[in-house]
Order: C-alpha cells, then sequence, then structure tokens
C-alpha cells in the first residue's frame, strides 16, 4: 500500500476527490462531508505508475485541465481534440478496438515527485484522464487502459464540480 508523501492531505475543506481503484469508486468531498459517489473503471492491468504499462496510477493528484466544455455528450476525443464524431452503437460496432474518449476530459497531473510526477512515471505524460466512455461499457469493474472512466450523468457532474487545481487521491 502507497503511504502518501503529502501529509497535508487530504484537504480539510473545499472540493476533493479520491478514487478507490479497489472498489471501482469515486467520491467526491466537500471538505470531510461527503458530497456523491459514484461507480468508475479503472485500470484493467491493475495499479502502478510505470509509462506503457496500461495501469491506474496511485497517489494524490490534481486536475490540470478540464477540456470539452460545450460539447455535446457522447463527443469523441483524440489527441485531448473533439474528431466531429459523437458515439453511437453503429460506430462503436464499425470500430470495436478503439479506446473511446467521450464526452468530457478531466486530466490529471501527479503531485508526487518521483512517485506519480516526473521521469517514467509522470501521470500527466501517461495522458490519464477521468473521461466518458460507451454506455455498454461496465462500471465497477477494472477495465480500462489506465485512466477513470464515468458514465456520461457522473462525469458531467465532476467536471461542473472539480475544477483544474482540484486535489485527487487515487488508491487501492
Amino acid at each position: 500500500m502507497h503511504t502518501p508523501q503529502l501529509a497535508a492531505l487530504p484537504p480539510s475543506e473545499g472540493v476533493w476527490v479520491e478514487v478507490d481503484t479497489a472498489r471501482q469508486q469515486l467520491t467526491l468531498w466537500r471538505g470531510q462531508d461527503l458530497a456523491w459517489q459514484c461507480l468508475v473503471s479503472t485500470g484493467a492491468a491493475g495499479t502502478g505508475q510505470q509509462e506503457g504499462s496500461g495501469q491506474t496510477p496511485l497517489g494524490w493528484h490534481q486536475i490540470r485541465a478540464a477540456i470539452g466544455e460545450g460539447q455535446p455528450v457522447g463527443c469523441v476525443f483524440r489527441g485531448r481534440r473533439p474528431t466531429g464524431e459523437v458515439y453511437s452503437e453503429a460506430l462503436g460496432q464499425a470500430q470495436p478496438e478503439r479506446d473511446w474518449i467521450l464526452t468530457r476530459i478531466l486530466w490529471l497531473s501527479g503531485l508526487e515527485p518521483g512517485f506519480n510526477r516526473g521521469g517514467d512515471v509522470d501521470s500527466q505524460r501517461r495522458y490519464i484522464y477521468f473521461h466518458g466512455t460507451p454506455p455498454d461499457k461496465p462500471m465497477g469493474v477494472a477495465d480500462s487502459h489506465g485512466c477513470i472512466r464515468l458514465r456520461d450523468d457522473d462525469l458531467l457532474r465532476l467536471f461542473d464540480e472539480a475544477t483544474p487545481g482540484t486535489p485527487v487521491w487515487l488508491h487501492d
């Protein structure tokens, strides 16, 4: 189990996000008060810091950027840019191997040098996001390529409440 290097966290006030990879659950906190929870899907390969592992990184992060405001629900992203496509079942069937990044992106940046920031363990350079996923993908099951997938309604709520700079704690 990882012992956070940042002793001052979790914050005693303000919004922060917790992702429990063992329970596949996201919790949004307001200080020490639980605001809401939802199921997520983290890395099918488990947890880990290494670039190229397909694992979800652990430790303290912050939301670096919020991408996609004003885009339609189901907007397809590639390279953090809208492709002009909106996800549909037909599009999914036509490209079954595609790793769909939909609706919004909350890009994470690690806060722990040498653990999830810098070198080959840098969460930001690994392009670790909260993002939407097709409706047929399971929640509550580790099934992603390392990112944290959410249902659109949950992602839109998170996007509105957890703005850039919001602390995020990923743990197992």
